[in-house]
């Protein structure tokens, strides 16, 4: 039996009718007559959704008991026995209650999979793994059931389910997603315009991504090399002269013309070195491509049109953007250049476009000293001239009457030696000396048509003619080879300089690193590899690429870092001239990985000296502040053990009050100490269980002054899922702080609300309030804001409060109270399995 197909319905935010359109394609699947079963949907109460469950076959859920309440989740057992052809399974980011087969339901989903059996899924935005930090910074809310992208990658089929804000909020408004009490709430916070904008273009571009995933795998393996212009893809090319900057400015305005457009800048280097490249020039033009949003590339090639061209199909690039030449116009006879080729061969499929900059036609050098190498048509060549063109040379003087005289005649064939070396080297030189020789002994010398020589004068003057010729050959293909290693010299220079300025730039990714070797040396897989000993097995560190090497023997190329290290290449073998540069990539790899793990150790370091800080604070602490009640204990306590003094009663009590305020001053702060001291080394375990908060809050107030605190905690609330101690001591915490800032006759409200499958507590205060840049300074263990006087605590209340909320998996923030003040708003998850439950806006599938 084969794998099921899978398919995900993905939306940006609750309500834009996900659950809607998976139940409409179900009905639409029966309608054809296919085995549709709903294994698992919620319509939280909307009468919409819980219309499409009519009609529909259910399979019964299963009922677990966790901590004294009943949940349901999916009966993957039951599934399976029923064995439909297709199975509807809401919330794929679900975490099942615990006792459950999985702990995920997406986990639940693959064993579905596995069983042959299509599943039609839906999951929101905020809850792919990859976005958790954006997404919070966007809303606020951190999200606690995530689902791996890579689950939701492997998915057969993505349909984005996409509604406009204006409309979502309008469903709102109108009451098709929350009930009315919940309403308002929910358009203030969660369901802003700005937050909704927002995750709609990260959902777009996202599901825009993978659709470019499956275009490019779809074309590598139909091995499509032609240009879909699907989506605009602007390639830059850049020679490194001062005219590139024009070009990236020239094609950000393009790309700025259609959303979605990607700016490509390439610079391609011949393997023998690029005349006029500055790798000064190329760094400011890297940094400017970046600023604007795209991408650099550094690719090395001899045919600079056909690797302009090959770099564009290859990243599916819709137009490439050339400079117009730098050559003087005598300079044409060498060759149409490099943008009249690229025009001639780019095809229907990429438009090219040529720009005008300052730099035209004020000259680029000659190509003779870019023909570093000599290719094999040069070396024909020069085969050719030195062979075919003293042969001609011949008859064309047989057959003239004019007499030149022997010595125009070797100056004539001697043209031709030097034209030969020019063009292939020594080899044909040598050949066209010896083969002129000859001629001009047997046509030219007397006795003409004998290889004898009459005149001892021609035999020295065919003897210099060698001669010379040798010389001028061998200079010139010294010549040549000074040239080609001064060439390749400066290829690998610019290469190790882009390398440098990598570093400078604090580039430490190694799969950067990585892949940028693979594009530079054209490779398909790069790989680093280590292990410990010399017969240890080989483990990666990081590869790129699309079959990750295991060993060195493996690979096309490997280059050894040290004794237990090797970078290891597959794709085309290099030429061994490249192997120096390809050492400098290994090397800084190496670099790279030991960057990334000392920067851990560093982490761990500065964690460890965040300990220290923190019980230099505590002994601080215990010199000053602990030592205040204490002494205010002690007096009182003298005083009343003293002989010679008559005390009152009411003196007598007030000296007891004084002694058991003193005392519980001291408990609040040595408790605080130790609760911090918990939270720092991870010793805190909360026990986790359904609570009422209207048993909690009040019992947190009992260290405040009577009538200092509005306490507003409806009976309808559900329950929520915390440690009862570990809450109590952070709302009375909280509590506390807010009465100490409150002015006179001001009182503190504490409110409570329901918002999805959350419970927010607020802690309202009328006092001076607190800056925004000092927000999340003032959770923070031995912080104290303002002017607070010296006695009234250590510091430790808001950050102790933080981090047992953060302990049972809440947060814990602070806001600006309109009108002046500060407000904690503490965010609880609340309990399943009673209602009234509003919907939870960061986690839950809509319809």
């Amino acid at each position: 039996m084969g794998r099921g197909k899978l398919r995900i319905y993905l939306g940006a935010a609750p309500g834009v009718g996900k659950t809607y359109a998976m139940l409409s394609e179900a009905h639409r699947r029966v309608e054809r007559g296919t085995d549709c079963v709903v294994a698992f949907v919620e319509h939280h109460g909307r009468p919409r959704t819980e219309t499409l469950l009519h009609g529909l076959e259910q399979v019964p859920r299963r009922e677990l008991d966790h901590r004294g309440s009943v949940f349901t989740e999916m009966d993957v057992d039951a599934v399976l026995v029923r064995a439909p052809a297709v199975a509807l399974v809401d919330e794929l980011a679900h975490t099942n209650v615990p006792g459950s087969r999985n702990a995920k339901r997406w986990q639940d989903v693959e064993e579905l999979l596995a069983a042959g059996i299509d599943v039609v899924s839906t999951v929101n935005i905020q809850h792919l793994e990859s976005l958790g930090d954006v997404v919070e910074s966007i809303t606020g809310v951190r999200q606690r059931e995530t689902v791996s992208d890579e689950v939701v990658r492997r998915a057969d089929q993505i349909e984005l389910v996409d509604m406009s804000p204006e409309a979502l909020r309008r469903r709102m408004a109108h009451g098709n997603i929350y009930k009315p009490d919940r309403i308002d709430a929910s358009l203030s916070n969660y369901f802003r315009p700005g937050n909704l904008t927002a995750l709609r273009e990260l959902a777009l571009l996202w599901t825009a991504d993978r659709v470019d995933e499956y275009l490019q795998q779809y074309r590598g393996e139909h091995n499509i090399r032609s240009t879909w212009q699907a989506r605009e893809r602007i390639a830059v090319g850049l020679t490194g002269g001062p005219e590139g900057r024009t070009l990236i400015r020239r094609a950000a305005r393009m790309a700025a013309k259609g959303s979605g457009s990607e700016i490509l800048a390439v610079y391609i280097a011949r393997s023998d070195g690029l005349t006029s490249a500055s790798p000064k020039e190329l760094a400011l033009q890297r940094t400017l491509v970046e600023d604007l949003g795209g991408t650099f590339h550094h690719v090395i090639g001899d045919d600079i049109p056909a690797s302009l061209l090959e770099f564009a199909r290859g990243v599916n690039a819709t137009q490439i953007v050339l400079g117009s030449s730098r050559r003087k116009a005598w300079q044409y006879v060498f060759g149409p250049g490099v943008g009249a080729t690229v025009a001639r061969d780019s095809g229907p499929d990429l438009d090219v476009h040529i720009v005008t900059h300052e730099e035209v036609a004020k000259g680029r050098g000659l190509p003779v000293a870019r023909g570093a190498r000599l290719g094999r048509s040069r070396i024909v060549s020069g085969w050719l001239v030195g062979v075919l063109g003293p042969l001609l040379l011949t008859l064309l003087l047989a057959n003239i009457d004019a007499d030149l005289g022997l010595a125009n005649d070797m100056l004539l064939f001697l043209a031709l030696t030097v034209a030969s070396a020019l063009l292939g080297g020594l080899l044909p030189a040598l050949a066209s000396a010896a083969f002129g020789s000859l001629l001009l002994n047997y046509y030219f010398t007397p006795p003409l048509h004998l290889w004898t020589i009459a005149d001892s004068r021609n035999i020295v003057a065919l003897a210099v003619f060698v001669g010379v010729a040798v010389a001028v050959a061998s200079v010139v293909d010294l010549a040549a080879r000074r040239t080609h290693q001064a060439a390749r010299l400066r290829a690998e220079s610019e290469i190790l300089s882009f390398l440098a300025g990598s570093v400078l730039r604090g580039e430490t990714s190694l799969d950067a690193l990585l892949e940028r070797v693979r594009e530079t040396f054209n490779m398909e897989s790069v790989a680093l590899l280590e292990r410990a000993g010399d017969r240890d097995p080989w483990t990666c560190a990081g590869s790129v690429g699309p079959t990750p090497l295991g060993r060195p023997e493996d690979a096309d190329v490997d280059m050894p870092v040290g004794d237990h290290m090797a970078l290891a290449l597959s794709g085309r073998v290099l030429p061994a001239e490249n192997r120096r540069v390809l050492a400098a990539f290994a090397a800084q790899a190496a670099v790279v990985l030991d960057r990334q793990r000392l920067q851990d150790e560093a982490d761990q370091a500065r964690a460890l000296a965040e300990g220290n800080r923190i019980r230099t604070a505590l002994l601080a602490a215990v010199s000053h502040d602990l030592r205040t009640p204490l002494a205010g204990i002690k007096a009182s306590v003298t005083s009343l053990r003293s002989d010679d003094v008559e005390w009152s009663d009411e003196d007598r009590a007030e000296l007891l009050e004084g002694i058991e305020d003193g005392a519980d001053r001291l408990d609040h702060l040595v408790g605080n100490l130790l609760d911090m001291s918990r939270l720092q080394t991870g010793t805190v375990m909360p026990l986790i269980r359904p609570v009422d908060l209207d048993e909690v809050v009040p019992m947190a107030l009992g260290g405040v002054p009577e009538g200092s605190v509005d306490l507003d905690i409806p009976e309808t609330l559900p329950m929520v899922e915390v440690d009862k101690g570990l809450l109590e001591r952070a709302v009375a915490n909280i509590v506390e702080n807010a009465v100490k800032y409150s002015p006179d006759g001001r009182r503190v409200t504490v409110s409570a609300s329901a918002l999805g499958t959350r419970v927010e507590v607020r802690v309202v205060d009328r006092g001076p309030g607190v800056p925004d840049d000092a927000k999340d300074r003032i959770f923070e263990p031995f912080q104290r804001h303002g002017d607070a006087p010296r006695g009234a605590g250590v510091g430790l209340g808001l950050a102790v409060a933080r981090g047992f909320v953060e302990a049972m998996g809440g947060t814990l923030n602070a806001e600006d109270t309109p009108g002046g003040g500060l407000t904690m708003l503490l965010t609880l998850r609340a309990a399943a399995g009673r209602e009234p439950v509003a919907p939870d806006l960061s986690a839950q599938v809509t319809s």
